[in-house]
C-alpha cells in the first residue's frame, strides 16, 4: 500500500510539472483521490473493469468503457496510469468549460433555466420548463436552481461527452423496452438527429431487440395466450401443466408457434407509430413556436400513433393468435392461415377484437409513461447527486414497475380481445361481442377470470426487459448509435 502510493505520489508530481506550469492544487488533489479510489488492487493501474466498478459505485453505467480507457491508454497497454488518467481529465476538463461557456450566455458564471432551454432549443430540441427544471436539479447541488462550474464538471467529470451534442442525448433519451405488449410512447429526437439518419438507427436497434427478446420469451407468450383462450374451460390447468400439455401436443417447437408473425409485426409497428408520433405532435404544436409537449400531451400524442399503428397492423395481431392456438396441422403457415380465415370468415375477421385492443392502448400507454417518468425522475432528484443517469438497474426497474401497472389496468381490455380474435377457431365457443364477452366471463368465472393467463405474462416482463436492454446496447453499438 505505502509503495503504492510513494509511486502515485511521484506520478502526480510530473503530472503537475507537465500541465504548462497552470498548477490547481486543489484539483490535482481530488484527481489523486479518485484515482486511487478508482485502482482497486493498489498496482497504480486502473483497467477496464475496475473503471467500470468506479462509475457504477457513481451511479453511471456505460456501454462503452472500453472506449474511455483506449481513448486514454496512450502507450497502449489497455490500462490507464496516474499520468494518462489526469491527462485524459485534463483534456475532457477543458472540452466540459467550453460547453459551460456555451451555455452560460450572460457569462455570470452560472447556468440557469432559460438557458439550458435556449441552448438545446438552438440544438433542434425544445423542452417544457418542468423539463429544464429536472435537468437543472439533476446537477444542482446547493439547491439554488442554477449550476455553478464546479458543478457542471463534476456532474460530468466521469461522463466522456464531448461536446453539446452529446449532453443533449445524455439528458433527452430515455431507455423503453420492448416487453411484447403495446409499445409505449416513442421516444424524441431532435431534428438534427433525423437529418442525420440516426432515428432510423436507433428504430432498426429496437427492432431487433424486440425480436431477440420476443423470441426467447415466445414460450411465456403462448402460454397466456392459451390460458386465457382456453383457462375457462379447463378450471385445474396451471403454469406446469399448460406447458406440459403444450409440448405433449406439437412438441418442443411448438412453444414457439406465432413467434414467426410477432417478429415480424415489430418493425412496421414501431415505423408506423414514429411517423405517427411525429405527426400528431407537430399537430398539437400548432402555432406554438418552439414549443414542447408536456408528458400529458405526450400520453395522447402517444397513445393517438399507437391506435394509427395498431390499426394498419392488426390483421397481423389477428394471424399472430390463431397461428399461436393452432393445432398440429391446422395451417401450413402464416399465408394458409390467412386464406383459411378469409375464405370462411371473410375480410372482417381480421379485425375481430380491434375496439378492446384500442381501447387498451389509452391506459396501457398512459399508466406505463406516467409511472415510467415519475418512479425515474423521483430516483434523480432523491438518490442521484453526482450524475443524471439513474443507471441501467434502475431503469430496468422502472420499466418493470410501469409496465406491470400498465397491464394491471388494460389486461382484461387484452384479454378480451384474445378471446374474440380466436373465438372462431373455438369449437362450441360463443360467438359475442366485447361487452357480450365481458360478461360472459364475469358471469361464469367472476372478476377473475379478466385476468386469467396474468401470470406468465408477468413472469416474462423482466427476462424480455433485460434481453431487450442487452440486444439493443450492442445493436447501436454495431448500427453506430452513440450510448
Amino acid at each position: 500500500m505505502g509503495e503504492g502510493r510513494a509511486r502515485l505520489l511521484r506520478a502526480w508530481s510530473r503530472a503537475r510539472c507537465q500541465d504548462n506550469g497552470a498548477v490547481d492544487p486543489d484539483r490535482e488533489k481530488r484527481w489523486a483521490e479518485l484515482f486511487e479510489q478508482l485502482d482497486l488492487n493498489k498496482d497504480g493501474r486502473i483497467d477496464v473493469n475496475e473503471l467500470r466498478i468506479g462509475l457504477v459505485a457513481r451511479g453511471i453505467l456505460r456501454s462503452d468503457v472500453e472506449e474511455i480507457v483506449r481513448e486514454g491508454d496512450t502507450n497502449h497497454d489497455g490500462q490507464l496510469d496516474f499520468e494518462e488518467f489526469t491527462q485524459c481529465l485534463r483534456t475532457h476538463e477543458k472540452e466540459l468549460r467550453l460547453m459551460f461557456r456555451s451555455l452560460d450566455r450572460n457569462n455570470d458564471g452560472h447556468i440557469d433555466l432559460a438557458e439550458i432551454q435556449q441552448s438545446l432549443h438552438n440544438l433542434g430540441v425544445d423542452v417544457s420548463s418542468e423539463q429544464a427544471a429536472r435537468i437543472l436539479q439533476s446537477m444542482d447541488k446547493d439547491g439554488t436552481m442554477t449550476v455553478d462550474w464546479n458543478e457542471w464538471r463534476d456532474h460530468f467529470l466521469l461522463n466522456p461527452l464531448h461536446n453539446m451534442e452529446d449532453i443533449v442525448h445524455f439528458w433527452k433519451h430515455s431507455l423503453m423496452f420492448d416487453i411484447g405488449e403495446h409499445l409505449t410512447v416513442p421516444d424524441e429526437f431532435s431534428e438534427r438527429e433525423r437529418r442525420s439518419g440516426v432515428v432510423w438507427r436507433q428504430l432498426m436497434a429496437g427492432a431487433m431487440a424486440g425480436a431477440v427478446s420476443r423470441t426467447g420469451t415466445a414460450p411465456l407468450d403462448r402460454l397466456k395466450v392459451f390460458l386465457q383462450v382456453h383457462g375457462s374451460s379447463t378450471r385445474r390447468i396451471s403454469l406446469w401443466s399448460g406447458l406440459r400439455g403444450m409440448v405433449h401436443e406439437g412438441g418442443v417447437r411448438s412453444l414457439w408457434r406465432g413467434n414467426g408473425t410477432n417478429v415480424l409485426k415489430i418493425a412496421p409497428e414501431s415505423a408506423i407509430k414514429f411517423m405517427a408520433y411525429e405527426q400528431i405532435k407537430w399537430l398539437m404544436k400548432g402555432s406554438k413556436d418552439g414549443g414542447s409537449l408536456r408528458v400529458q400531451e405526450r400520453f395522447i400524442a402517444g397513445s393517438l400513433a399507437g391506435a394509427t399503428a395498431q390499426t394498419i397492423i392488426y390483421p397481423m395481431e389477428v394471424l399472430k393468435t390463431r397461428l399461436t392456438l393452432r393445432k398440429t396441422g391446422q395451417y401450413t403457415g402464416m399465408a394458409d392461415c390467412a386464406k383459411q380465415i378469409l375464405r370462411k370468415e371473410g375480410v372482417w375477421a381480421f379485425y375481430k377484437g380491434y375496439v378492446p385492443n384500442t381501447l387498451g392502448i389509452i391506459p396501457y400507454a398512459g399508466i406505463d409513461l406516467a409511472v415510467y417518468e415519475t418512479l425515474k425522475n423521483a430516483w434523480l432528484q432523491h438518490f442521484c447527486v453526482d450524475t443524471a443517469d439513474p443507471g441501467v438497474l434502475v431503469l430496468l426497474a422502472c420499466g418493470t414497475v410501469s409496465s406491470t401497472c400498465g397491464q394491471l389496468a388494460s389486461y382484461p381490455l387484452a384479454l378480451i380481445r384474445t378471446r374474440m380474435q380466436a373465438q372462431a377457431s373455438v369449437e362450441g365457443g360463443p360467438q359475442l361481442t366485447m361487452l357480450g364477452q365481458f360478461k360472459h366471463i364475469v358471469s361464469r368465472e367472476g372478476v377473475p377470470g379478466l385476468y386469467r393467463g396474468i401470470a406468465p405474462n408477468f413472469l416474462k416482463v423482466i427476462p424480455a426487459v433485460s434481453i431487450s436492454y442487452v440486444v439493443y446496447e450492442h445493436m447501436k453499438k454495431v448500427l453506430g448509435v452513440g450510448s
